[in-house]
């Protein structure tokens, strides 16, 4: 184990994106601890403590954000890159998850297979297993959106995807950005989950041959297409290091205050997904506060309860009744303030928590 730690953090929930039927065992849920480095030969940061041997991907997994229409907004972003670049291609979704993206490829014209365990549909031209190989399929494109970030040692994951393509074809890559959770002192968007965290360097290193790059969804996502036949078992190139600021958690503290210094108001958590999963945890294990509940889009997450803090998880309109003006609402994703102030209006005090505004 190196000594050169970038982060840790203990006891946080395997899976954030795994909601409970009663608050007890989402208290009693499986937790790890988050040990961030540089590993040694790919220079990418990610948690030297990860147990694979945790994590299962089931049809109880709900990490859908599709029920938004700002995030709809970005996959239409996401088909007109892939259409740029895979045009008349046959297109393999690695890590489909329920299908909203393939969907929507189908609905432009692509012709695309999937393969999830997660999927929960009746799509034939899904697999739900994980990728391998031993499957059979291929695609003259791949697309590979929220995946790498999960899997231990990704250059390999890569190369047997090459492997399994006659080590040819293009690839569409899709992460969260590691500089975007830096520069926004993003505490709450570090996960047991995520193994690898990614900067657009690391695949300029990964890769002899990127067609096209760059970020969208306000900056959190970076992305990729790159040239499969182009992959590097041992990245070239300097390794940037990377560090996080001295003031990273402060935004603990300040929420923790306001909080405290506010009583007798309620505050709520708008965002019921990972950083809504990771903020509430902080804010109870640094602060001893508690939000009253949790308010998310997703009708499998409603009427559920979060793992570890147990908080209950309200749909928007059983959420905003049970609430009084100037009450607080912390919104987990700026990205989606104005969908949730059309939505809640305009009575209560909110604050976008990945914009500093504490």
């Amino acid at each position: 184990m190196t000594d050169n730690i970038i982060y840790r953090m203990d006891g946080l929930p395997i899976q954030q994106n795994r909601f409970f039927a009663t608050a007890e065992g989402a208290i009693a849920c499986p937790v790890g601890n988050l040990l961030l480095a540089h590993d040694p030969l790919t220079g990418i940061v990610h948690n030297e403590v990860f147990r694979p041997d945790l994590m299962t991907y089931d049809e109880n997994y709900q990490n859908e954000q599709g029920y938004s229409n700002v995030f709809e907004q970005h996959l239409y972003q996401v088909i007109e890159i892939v259409r740029s670049h895979f045009a008349g291609k046959s297109i393999l979704e690695i890590g489909c998850g329920k299908g909203k993206f393939l969907n929507l490829m189908k609905d432009h014209g692509f012709s695309v297979v999937g393969i999830d365990p997660a999927y929960e549909g009746d799509d034939p031209h899904v697999v739900k297993e994980p990728f391998s190989s031993s499957l059979g399929k291929t695609g003259e494109a791949i697309i590979l959106r929220h995946v790498l970030e999960h899997i231990p040692n990704p250059t390999c994951f890569l190369a047997s995807i090459a492997e399994a393509n006659g080590g040819k074809g293009l690839i569409y890559i899709e992460v969260p950005s590691l500089d975007w959770i830096r520069d926004h002192r993003a505490w709450f968007d570090l996960f047991y989950e995520h193994v690898n965290y990614f900067r657009l360097t690391d695949f300029f290193r990964i890769f002899k041959k990127i067609i096209d790059s760059g970020s969208f969804f306000g900056g959190q996502y970076l992305y990729v297409v790159a040239d499969l036949a182009s992959l590097r078992m041992k990245p070239e190139g300097d390794i940037h290091k990377f560090e996080l600021p001295s003031d990273f958690l402060d935004g603990i503290d300040r929420v923790v205050a306001a909080i405290k210094n506010q009583r007798g108001r309620k505050n709520v958590i708008w965002g019921g997904a990972s950083k809504g999963v990771i903020f509430s945890l902080q804010l109870l294990r640094r602060g001893g506060v508690t939000p009253n509940f949790v308010i998310d889009i997703n009708p499998f997450k409603q009427g559920k309860f979060m793992p570890v803090t147990g908080l209950p998880v309200l749909s928007p309109k059983d959420g905003v009744s049970g609430m009084s003006r100037n009450d607080a609402i912390f919104v987990m994703n700026s990205n989606y303030f104005d969908e949730i102030t059309a939505s809640a209006g305009d009575k209560f005090t909110y604050y976008r928590m990945d914009q500093n505004e504490l």
